[in-house]
């Protein structure tokens, strides 16, 4: 199977841009870290009077990626095949990892380097070397 992508180094600075703003003014006007996981965690399991702020979120992210697949089909008519079992699976070891480690890569490799936190420095760290590993392994 080949992958191949188009760089583009202006779209991702403007992504990258967008990202860091909503991160910093999610942490100055709710002092909360917007990693992904926590917040489906404490949507499930937390406080009710946290659950509406955190249903916005995610909602807002779901109907984001509606919103695009309407606007621009193309970036989203990709078609991948894949494994069920081995997607469950993933899914799995993503929701051990993101405990273990504490919040997920947007928490920690967003949120969490911003503000040098020495464990979201050895948690990232540890992502990006188990993502390569994982890839190698997988040959993909």
């Amino acid at each position: 199977m080949t992958i191949s992508s188009e760089f583009t180094p202006l779209l991702s600075l403007s992504g990258g841009i967008v990202i860091g703003l909503a991160t910093t003014l999610f942490l100055l006007f709710l002092g909360k870290i917007a990693g992904i996981s926590g917040i489906v965690r404490g949507l499930l399991t937390g406080k009710k009077q946290d659950r509406s702020w955190r249903s916005f979120f995610i909602g807002g992210m779901v109907l984001g990626g509606l919103l695009i697949s309407f606007l621009k089909p193309e970036l989203t008519a990709k078609v991948y095949e894949f494994d069920t079992f081995k997607l469950i699976a993933a899914a799995l070891f993503v929701g051990v990892g993101t405990t273990l480690g504490s919040g997920c890569t947007s928490g920690h490799g967003i949120c969490g380097l911003s503000r040098f936190s020495k464990r979201s420095i050895v948690a990232t760290i540890t992502f990006m070397a188990f993502g390569m590993l994982t890839v190698f392994v997988m040959g993909a």
